[in-house]
């Protein structure tokens, strides 16, 4: 990071605040409305690249439309479809266009499986007609349009079913799904959670195929938790949970033929797993990705339907792992856009049909962090970057042959596009630490602004009277390395006192949590702590993001080592400053966070004097394969990895104040982890605090839920640092 570029966002952030009010924020603010942001929902451009849809709620007569825009006014053209003119007044919260945009797929009445994953109630709009004809009469999963519009394939009960729209016809196509058992089409919960996906299957180009996965997860174990709710008697959530070294779901590949009705299976040589599929721009070509357990070898591979043979085209393999991405553009030749970390960063890579590079169209110290498109008329590719800082995010264009790079955003932040679908245009969301979210309308040649959209002026105004001091940017020097640090001071700060310090953190592998963009609700509570006395600071470690590969994944086989080992020594070095009381340090984190947090307050005993761990992994034995394996590989391969850096065999070094919490209808991290911590503490004879919160999951939320926790914690704090 520029020194200069850093000094300069301090001395702006001070700018912006001065002359406040002082008015002191309360954690009804935190999770209230007082900060809430205006954006753009479900923002898509239509084919003419001359308009866009919104998804518009009014509160007033609880309703919901699709509005349409022009681009360069940023005025409602018209409204494509209102609950309103729905039967039974259905009011959607998605929707979705046909390719050739004659018909609109809304989804709603939505019930949570998963993190992702939902049931719903699905109409197909036709616009011209305004006809709305329900898609199935029970709910069903991730409901997708053929590419002609005129049928829909969906599933319902594990099973894959496609509508012809002309007739009304259903065909049930897959009839061997059981729950906990088999899965067609739609993932199971570890791929949907790790891999980032939901729905299973595609359709090729010109609707006459059907490619999805099929999971067979009865080798898989399961987990069950129990759910209190307001009964008599609890019930059980009984699901399949594979936990490292435990077996995964069997995973096949297969292609249903509309007209012959007909399933064929696709040889792949038995993939571990199969993170990703999309068809080519040939409609009997389909792509596969596959990963072997370790994930440190993906294949690319292309399954011609038509005489039902299979070729690798593309292997990538690392030490460590291989990310899986959505990154993967298919031209017209079906040669393909590509990013790999492959050099050491991110990068955008062009390949022939046959795997063969034709060309790095990216290229230096520094990574691509969203890769948007590919425009066929001018052959530019978007992109956005870190290259002015690991903290600072910029979109770009550049050339397939990888000439011709310009910068297309302007303000120093974290700057995101969304492209018209010509290209011509984007819309750019930009915030930073003292510009709330702001969206603009750019010409895509050359990032020239023509208009605003939205901007978030008001809430930049209520934070003033807060009279809260923004965060300073900064790097640290520990073990060797600069690490990113960001700092939120008193309101009244005075270098001639002493302050407690809590620090923030996640820690997780490839992630940030220094960047240089608008607030979230943690950011709120800690200007409140700051108001109260408290100097917060957060710094991102070995192990975290948007710095190369090498410094990402230092941590492998030994998560909570180094990442630990960080925060220690940053916390010392703070400890140093005039200002800072060394013996009143805190630290406090969420999941991957409260593992750090667990880990800091034992291993860094004489550091820290409280903690608080939010659903924390307390072992890495209890958490999922693919996430867990891809860091640490099994528990059979690296026990020592897994045990010694588990806050669970530290107990025993416990000498300051600490805080446990966990939701105990935790799906993901599972309340077993903070069970057998809390056990081990009682056994070692250590006195801390802990709350469970019933039937909440990993997010702990609902109603005043998250006001009681943050309550907690504040008041946590202030007896304990």
């Amino acid at each position: 990071m520029r020194k200069l570029l850093v000094s300069l966002l301090i001395l702006s952030s001070f700018s912006v605040f001065v002359n406040a009010q002082n008015q002191q924020i309360t954690i009804e603010d935190v999770f209230g409305s007082t900060f809430r942001t205006r954006g753009m929902d479900a923002l898509h451009s239509l084919n003419n690249g001359t308009q866009y849809t919104v998804l518009q709620h009014n509160r007033k007569n609880n309703s919901v439309s699709v509005e349409m825009y022009n681009y360069a006014t940023s005025t409602q053209v018209a409204t494509v479809v209102s609950s309103s003119n729905l039967p039974g007044n259905f009011y959607f919260t998605s929707y979705e266009f046909s390719n050739d945009e004659s018909k609109l797929l809304l989804g709603g009445a939505s019930e949570p499986i998963y993190r992702h994953s939902q049931l719903g109630t699905y109409y197909v709009y036709d616009i011209k007609t305004k006809v709305a004809t329900l898609v199935f009469d029970k709910k069903i999963q991730e409901p997708t349009l053929s590419p002609d519009a005129s049928k829909v394939a969906f599933v319902h009960n594990n099973n894959m079913y496609v509508k012809d729209l002309s007739n009304g016809a259903v065909k049930q196509i897959t009839t061997d799904g059981v729950k906990n058992q088999i899965i067609n089409g739609i993932t199971d919960w570890v791929y949907e959670e790790e891999f980032g996906f939901v729905r299973a299957f595609e359709w090729n180009t010109n609707g006459s195929k059907l490619a999805f996965i099929r999971f067979d997860e009865r080798e898989v174990p399961e987990f069950s938790m129990d759910i209190y709710g307001n009964g008599l008697y609890p019930t059980q959530q009984v699901f399949k949970y594979p936990k490292a070294g435990e077996a995964n779901s069997n995973v096949s590949l297969h292609v249903y033929d509309i007209s012959s009705k007909e399933t064929v299976t696709v040889a792949l040589d038995n993939p571990y797993y199969i993170p990703r599929i999309k068809w080519t721009n040939e409609s009997n070509i389909l792509s596969v990705r596959t990963l072997n357990r370790h994930q440190n070898e993906l294949d690319l591979i292309f399954y011609n339907a038509a005489n039902n043979t299979s070729e690798l085209i593309l292997k990538e393999t690392d030490k460590a792992y291989v990310d899986v991405t959505d990154d993967l553009t298919f031209l017209a030749d079906n040669s393909f856009i590509w990013t790999s970390e492959k050099s050491g960063h991110n990068h955008i890579y062009h390949y022939s049909k046959t795997g063969k590079l034709i060309n790095q169209v990216t290229s230096g110290n520094w990574e691509v962090t969203s890769y948007y498109g590919y425009d066929v008329k001018s052959k530019q590719i978007f992109y956005q970057s870190v290259e002015n800082g690991s903290i600072i995010r910029d979109v770009y264009t550049i050339g397939l042959n990888g000439k011709n790079k310009k910068r297309l955003s302007a303000e120093i932040g974290t700057n995101s596009a969304k492209f018209s679908a010509n290209f011509s245009l984007f819309i750019n969301t930009y915030s930073s630490i003292t510009t709330p979210p702001r969206y603009t309308l750019h010409r895509s040649k050359d990032g020239k602004m023509l208009k605003e959209i939205v901007n978030n002026t008001p809430v930049l105004e209520k934070l003033m009277e807060f009279g809260v001091t923004p965060k300073e940017f900064s790097t640290i020097s520990v073990n060797g390395y600069d690490l990113n640090m960001w700092t939120i001071k008193p309101n009244d700060f005075n270098p001639d006192k002493k302050y407690p310090v809590l620090m923030f953190q996640y820690s997780g592998p490839g992630s940030q949590q220094v960047a240089n963009r608008w607030y979230s609700g943690n950011d709120y509570w800690h200007f409140m702590l700051a108001q109260q006395g408290y100097i917060v600071v957060c710094v991102d470690g070995r192990g975290t993001g948007f710095k190369g590969a090498k410094f990402k994944k230092i941590t492998q086989k030994e998560l909570g080592k180094f990442e630990v080992e960080d925060q220690i020594a940053a916390a010392k070095k703070l400890g140093e400053l005039p200002y800072v009381d060394a013996n009143r340090i805190g630290i406090w984190g969420w999941s991957y966070g409260g593992f750090m947090s667990s880990n800091a307050i034992l291993k860094g005993n004489e550091v820290f004097k409280a903690a608080i761990a939010v659903a924390p992994v307390t072992s890495w034995r209890f958490y999922d394969t693919v996430y867990t394996e891809r860091y640490m590989t099994t528990p059979q391969e690296n026990p020592s990895g897994y045990d010694q850096n588990s806050p669970i065999y530290h107990v025993d070094k416990l000498k300051g104040n600490y805080l446990l919490i966990h939701g105990s209808a935790d799906d993901n991290v599972h309340v077993q982890n903070t069970m057998v911590m809390i056990e081990a503490l009682v056994q070692a004879n250590k006195q801390f605090e802990w709350a469970i919160y019933p039937d909440k999951n990993h997010g702990i939320y609902g109603g005043n839920t998250r006001i009681q926790l943050y309550t907690k914690m504040t008041e946590f704090l202030k007896e304990n640092l």
